[in-house]
């Protein structure tokens, strides 16, 4: 299997997505949590090569989840 590198985003992008994450558990509303979700992932797009495979909501959340601590 061949390892894949990680993605590099620029700063501002890197802490946006924490703050998005934060605002996302902090949330109580479903539709609203999906909508900050949203927002990362399309942010996160922009930053992935041609070859990686295409990111889904369900993707972010699961980043949300395995970086909720850190």
């Amino acid at each position: 299997m061949i390892a894949r590198k990680p993605l590099e985003l620029p700063p501002a992008v890197a802490r946006a997505f924490v703050k998005d994450m934060k605002a996302f558990f902090a949330e109580e509303d479903g539709h609203k949590r999906d909508a900050i979700a949203v927002r990362q992932l399309h942010a996160l797009k922009q930053h992935q090569g041609p070859r990686e495979k295409a990111l889904r909501l369900s993707d972010v959340k699961s980043m949300f989840l395995e970086m909720k601590g850190h």
